[in-house]
């Protein structure tokens, strides 16, 4: 790279690279504190989405929501396959070395560089999506719809076709900022996306009725993109339409590319999979499935992808700094915290599975509580998954989870198979063979972090799991009975009927599992702890009376 010329020709002294300037360092409490937030408030506004289109549109007949369902497969499918790799853990540790040395412009050239190339790629895999869209909902997606959802399933692909486009440039612009420690416009820019989703299904139920939601989605990508956009002002960035193939940063990007992109590609082929054996059970599934999958990832994305996606910068950085002891310290402490929130999770989410369901869709609740009630185990293992897969992408190995990834799709396809048959356990065997696979895959990746760094996980990180367990048997037991208090009535309709047992049920839950972490000591439960007395001392704390002078 070249040097730029000093502006004063008198001055002797060599010159140097100098660091950006010093900005105030956001805690990781904080970045996650806005993360968990915002993916709650996401996480909300999906599941309303979702809501919504159950109830403005049928399971089954011709407007069916499995065309809606059907539609998104395949462009997920190539966002994460050619994109989202690169738009993370590929990408964000080698501009993590760039901030690190003070150097902007490298990191300007890197983004603008891999941004070009996915650009043009993705355009290319849109324009391909557009013209093929019918056979790849026909053959690949979801065989036997009839002739009118085939044309509902088409049109919405060919509404969002681009839309993974619109995601690569944004990912690319927030994986940028998040190295910088700016998060704020990455964590809302999603809200508007399914803002838009809703929005469009009242506007157009009437007139172009479901394939309205795809002109919604395209409406939300573009609306996402721009509130990207704007989180670069004041960077300094400038976006070069140039690829440097030359760039040795650049072509390590490309390598790490590869295996990451498979192993994205590889989860949203179980996802393809899975849409297609539902759908061979009959009309409906691909919605009962669907609905199940929506309530499961909600969960996941407010705990294991909010605190991961928060600290894996700061992972990141600590090797970049050359201190291993703390890149490991740090991920300890992330991944014991995790596991802590996630058990009470699943756990809530098993006790209320009927509760959600109901909520979602209240006319065909039984099969989506039957499915998500498999999932929970799923729900707790791919939480732990978001934290342990970063361990290896901070150190620049995109491999070893692509390889446990193609062991784990490969078992996934053959339970699916075998535990979804109309003889077995039907749409609920899917998400058995999740469940199962997705505690494999830890286990798995555990095992091999294990024989990489034997002192990983020392006795005090297995002390503190023994004692989580144990937590966790307490909040087992005051779910079981809350559910015998509230139990979920036959009538039981509404958000306030329901949302009124879910709060009690899950409220003693999470408290019974802070308390006896307390007597258990477990460090996890301090912060939480300092944080309720903080808003007690602020909301009991009484009024200065102004001196009354006479």
């Amino acid at each position: 790279m070249n040097e730029v010329a000093p502006s004063n020709p008198t001055v002797t002294s060599p010159p140097v690279t100098r660091p950006a300037p010093a900005r105030k360092r956001i805690s990781l409490s904080s970045v996650a504190g806005l993360l968990v937030v915002t993916t709650l408030i996401g996480s909300l506004l999906g599941i309303l989405r979702t809501k919504l289109v159950n109830g403005n549109f049928p399971a089954v007949g011709p407007t069916s929501t499995d065309a809606y369902f059907a539609a998104f497969n395949i462009p997920d499918f190539f966002f994460f396959t050619l994109a989202a790799g690169a738009l993370g853990v590929a990408f964000m540790p080698v501009l993590a070395d760039h901030l690190h040395r003070g150097d902007k412009r490298g990191m300007w050239d890197l983004s603008s560089s891999l941004m070009s190339f996915l650009s043009i790629i993705m355009a290319v895999v849109g324009l391909i999506i557009f013209i093929f869209a019918q056979p790849l909902i026909q053959h690949v997606v979801a065989p036997k719809l009839s002739p009118q959802q085939l044309h509902n399933a088409v049109t919405i692909m060919r509404f969002v076709a681009f839309n993974p486009l619109l995601f690569t440039i944004s990912g690319v612009l927030a994986s940028t900022q998040q190295t910088m420690g700016k998060f704020f416009f990455y964590a809302i820019a999603p809200l508007f996306y399914n803002v838009s989703i809703i929005i469009s299904i009242f506007v157009f139920k009437n007139n172009i009725g479901l394939v309205g939601l795809g002109l919604g989605a395209l409406i939300g990508g573009v609306l996402q993109l721009a509130i990207v956009a704007l989180g670069m002002l004041g960077t300094g960035y400038r976006f070069t339409p140039k690829i440097l193939w030359q760039n040795a940063d650049f072509r390590l990007i490309l390598r790490q590319l590869p295996p990451r992109s498979l192993d994205q590609g590889i989860d949203q082929i179980e996802s393809i999979v899975e849409t297609n054996f539902a759908r061979r059970l009959g009309e409906g599934y691909i919605s009962y499935y669907n609905n199940a999958y929506t309530l499961s990832t909600a969960p996941e994305l407010l705990i294991g992808t909010a605190i991961s996606t928060a600290a894996f910068p700061r992972l990141a950085a600590r090797l970049s700094q050359g201190r291993p002891d703390l890149f490991r310290r740090d991920f300890l402490m992330i991944l014991r915290v995790i596991i802590w929130l996630a058990a009470p999770v699943a756990l809530i989410c098993y006790f209320c599975r009927g509760y959600f369901a109901r909520m979602i869709y209240s006319n065909n609740s039984p099969q989506i509580a039957l499915i998500f009630g498999f999932l929970t185990a799923a729900i707790f293992f791919r939480t732990i998954y978001s934290i342990v897969s970063r361990w290896f992408y901070a150190q620049k190995d995109t491999k070893t989870p692509l390889f446990v990834s193609i062991f784990a799709i490969s078992l996934n396809v053959i339970l699916a198979y075998f535990l979804s048959r109309p003889s077995s356990y039907g749409a609920a065997g899917l998400a058995i063979a999740q469940s199962g696979v997705a505690a494999a895959e830890v286990v798995v990746l555990f095992a091999i972090m294990l024989i990489r760094d034997h002192k990983l996980f020392d006795a005090s990180f297995w002390s503190g799991c023994a004692k989580i367990v144990s937590v966790t048997g307490f909040s087992l037991v005051a779910g079981f009975i809350m559910v015998s208090i509230f139990p979920l009535g036959i009538n039981d309709r509404g958000i306030f009927t329901l949302g009124t047992k879910v709060v009690w049920i899950a409220g003693v839950m999470v408290a019974v599992h802070v308390f006896v972490s307390w007597l258990l000591g477990l460090e996890e439960v301090q912060p939480v702890l300092y944080r309720t007395r903080k808003i007690i001392r602020k909301v009991t704390r009484p009024v200065r009376q102004p001196f009354d002078v006479r």
